[in-house]
């Protein structure tokens, strides 16, 4: 079941809200939040629920263990983590990459040495053991207390909000919450905004971008040429950011409609200027995960320079294996790796100095051919796109423009351009600061280099405001409202009436 289909809009989420809001107590509401989360999953994975069902139990056994061991017990405490992150890296490592290592092995060696088993893919698996080793780490760690109800601790992994998708949501950031949310009127309108924004970008946006890219990508380079190559790429980087960001923000609307404060996960990434400014903003809950449980512990920069440099590909390494099993996301992960590292060591000096135009430029440069990598499967495949892109197999290959049919997206462009730019936070500034008749307070915090909350969707009546001003705001954000009943109307038109639905991280 995904946020963008009927299912989920007409059935399981009213369900889902009428019973939990009849739940007056919090304990009650949080055993409903598991018991629709574990239906969630059910829904696509009637036999891998047990799977996460599993994972729930052993991750809480050991935290609580852990947990209970006292700080003299150092050597056990480290053994109970040591045999839990076994564990979950094994269960992962044999459903996600089990084909990928017998497929390599037996090349290798020109036999079948290890049975392919072709094992379908738990959906969310990525995510949800993710969470599941920040919770026993932070538990080891002390930063968090062992959750000594084990239903409690299954809410958390098994969340459905972001459950196949994230945001990688920290034990930490909504320990607190589990115990102690309120949800108000305002927090839960706030969530609903930004759930219609989500599936707007995901419905409206993403699955038109997909149409194009989906009967591009999987054609050869020869026969589409420099301009079927070039639109499929340009196609799939609008789909996977709607697509993905899309339903980040539904993940956080519906986390804010029950009470929890989920970390936010993209903030405007193709505004960057930089490989290492893309990643600040890009998936930015898993670019903590790997900062904080892998890069940090292994020394990160406080190191010499070879180890620094190990450290860095070691993260981006695992980046590239964690999105696929597939040689082209290793080389997508290395790709983003070695660039970063060139930014560090001298590239970012040199970029600093050109005009911010050129550095935008550069940027997109980089996220495109890094799309390219991700979206083309198959090494030979990957390389035929790259020599297309510089004109080795014509303008349109064996194909004409009219079959190629990018031409009737050119329109579409500009919309897309715009979805992607902070215009609304901008033009919130600037109206809170007219309506507080301050025009310094205009002014667009930097760019956030980590989780933040997500921006509220409506600008905010500054106190002590004038009345007319106030008005003119409050009408302002009634004119938002409505356009986002109407953005909600034609979202439900499109699932309703269309069956291309694609949701690009299923397969992470």
């Amino acid at each position: 079941m995904v946020f963008s289909s009927s299912v989920f809009l007409f059935a399981f989420l009213p369900l889902f809200l009428a019973a939990y809001f009849a739940m007056p107590r919090r304990g009650a509401k949080n055993v409903v939040l598991l018991l629709f989360s574990l239906l969630f999953y059910a829904w696509g994975e009637p036999v891998y629920v047990w799977l996460m069902v599993g994972s729930i139990c052993f991750n809480w056994a050991f935290g609580f263990a852990i947990g209970k061991c006292a700080e003299s017990s150092r050597g056990l405490r480290r053994a109970l983590l040591v045999a839990d992150l076994a564990l979950n890296l094994l269960i992962l490592g044999f459903y996600k990459y089990q084909g990928f290592i017998a497929q390599n092995v037996n090349a290798a060696l020109g036999e079948e040495f290890i049975a392919e088993l072709n094992l379908a893919l738990p959906i969310g698996i990525s995510f949800f053991t993710l969470q599941a080793i920040t919770y026993v780490v932070d538990v080891y760690r002390g930063q968090v207390r062992a959750q000594r109800n084990p239903l409690y601790l299954g809410m958390y992994i098994a969340m459905f909000p972001q459950l196949v998708a994230g945001p990688i949501v920290r034990y930490s950031d909504i320990e607190a919450e589990i115990d102690n949310r309120r949800v108000t009127l305002a927090g839960f309108a706030q969530g609903v905004r930004l759930f219609i924004i989500g599936l707007g970008k995901k419905v409206l946006l993403a699955n038109t971008a997909g149409t194009l890219a989906d009967s591009l990508l999987t054609q050869k380079a020869a026969d589409i040429g420099f301009l079927g190559c070039f639109s499929g790429v340009t196609a799939y980087t609008f789909q996977i950011y709607f697509d993905f960001s899309g339903y980040s923000d539904m993940a956080i609307g519906l986390g804010k409609m029950m009470g929890f404060d989920y970390p936010r996960n993209f903030n405007y990434p193709y505004t960057s200027t930089s490989a290492t400014e893309f990643w600040r903003r890009w998936h930015m809950s898993l670019g903590g995960f790997f900062r904080d449980y892998v890069y940090i512990p292994l020394g990160g920069n406080r190191v010499s320079t070879p180890r620094w440099v190990f450290n860095t590909m070691v993260v981006w390494t695992l980046t590239g294996i964690w999105h696929g099993a597939a040689w082209n996301f290793v080389l997508w992960g290395v790709y983003w790796g070695v660039l970063i590292l060139a930014e560090k060591l001298f590239l970012q000096r040199l970029l600093d100095r050109l005009p911010r135009l050129v550095q935008h430029l550069y940027c997109a440069v980089l996220f495109f051919f890094g799309w390219l990598l991700f979206s083309v499967t198959g090494l030979h495949n990957v390389v035929e796109w790259f020599c297309a892109m510089f004109g080795a197999y014509g303008f349109t290959g064996t194909s004409t423009v009219w079959e190629l049919q990018s031409w009737s997206y050119v329109s579409l462009i500009p919309v897309f351009v715009v979805g992607s730019l902070p215009w609304a936070p901008w033009l919130r500034k600037k109206l809170e600061a007219w309506a507080a008749g301050d025009p310094k307070r205009a002014v667009v915090a930097a760019p956030a280099k980590g989780n933040e909350a997500v921006p509220p969707c409506e600008a905010v009546v500054p106190a002590g405001a004038a009345k007319g001003r106030a008005r003119a705001l409050t009408a302002v954000n009634a004119a938002v409202d409505v356009a986002l009943l109407a953005v909600m109307a034609l979202s439900a038109m499109s699932i309703v009436s269309s069956a291309y639905n694609p949701f690009i991280y299923f397969q992470f």
